[in-house]
């Protein structure tokens, strides 16, 4: 076999691959526009016969979607500004200061990444509701306020930074927190890019914490929204299929316009870490 016929099948198959990847996505992004029960016809049209928005008035003007989608937005924000904050100086912190225990103190932090995030659930839940944290915004946050793999990812990054130039910085006369914010920051921004989509998507797409700590409708977010979406109209699959996009859409755009900073910060930690 000819290395363009090897190279015409490889690109077949990664078609193919893409295909299946993309279909179910353009078909609900296709039955959100859809009159009510086209997309529950037999067999399915791929697309709709007259292309409507009626589906995504009623999403936002009946269903409280809007408010859900602010409460998303605002803790996804949230959590992305509070995790870069602490992962970033805790992940730097461990990979160029010096302080007693460091290592011991790294590797039981790398232990914790075995340990299922729903075990620690009970316990976390138990404790916001003794500080009367249930039904807010904070009791969301705090798990993600400190994240082992965001400190683990940061620290590998900034294990490549010459100690040399932060030397240099320090004999001439930079303080901790002037080296940190004029060199290390602009120097980890790749990182910083990685760490702020996982933190973001994560948040975002995160179900089952906000629905145990959140009992307000008013303050539940977008995917446990669309939860209650399905259990009220089952029969309605174009709105659900609306909520679906309007879920989506936001962190699909993130990533597209973001993907060159991720991937580069991907490929530099792995290079140098």
């Amino acid at each position: 076999m000819t290395l363009r016929s090897q190279a015409l099948l490889v690109n077949a198959a990664l078609l193919a691959a893409a295909a299946v990847s993309l279909g179910p996505l353009l078909w609900m992004v296709s039955a959100s526009f859809m009159a009510p029960g086209e997309a529950s016809s037999a067999p399915p049209p791929l697309l709709p016969r007259a292309a409507t928005l009626e589906n995504y008035h009623q999403l936002f003007a009946q269903t409280g979607m809007g408010r859900s989608f602010a409460n998303s937005l605002f803790l996804a924000t949230a959590a992305t500004l509070l995790s870069l904050v602490f992962n970033v100086s805790a992940g730097y912190a461990f990979a160029k200061l010096r302080f007693a225990g460091r290592e011991r103190l790294f590797r039981i932090l790398l232990g914790a990444l075995i340990i299922p995030a729903q075990v620690a659930m009970i316990p976390l839940f138990l404790l916001l509701k003794h500080l009367g944290l249930v039904n807010t915004y904070l009791g969301v946050l705090l798990p993600s306020v400190a994240n082992v793999f965001g400190i683990f990812l940061v620290r590998q990054y900034a294990l490549s930074l010459p100690d040399e130039m932060l030397e240099a910085a320090r004999i001439d006369g930079a303080g901790e927190l002037r080296l940190f914010w004029s060199i290390v920051l602009p120097s980890l921004s790749p990182i910083l890019v990685t760490l702020a989509i996982f933190t973001f998507l994560g948040s975002w797409n995160d179900f089952l914490w906000p629905l145990i700590v959140l009992t307000d409708d008013d303050r539940h977010t977008l995917p446990v929204a669309l939860a209650s979406l399905t259990r009220e109209h089952v029969q309605d699959s174009e709105l659900m299929m609306a909520g679906g996009v309007i879920t989506v859409l936001p962190v699909l755009v993130l990533f597209l316009v973001l993907q060159r900073y991720y991937i580069q910060g991907l490929l530099a930690g792995s290079v140098k870490g």
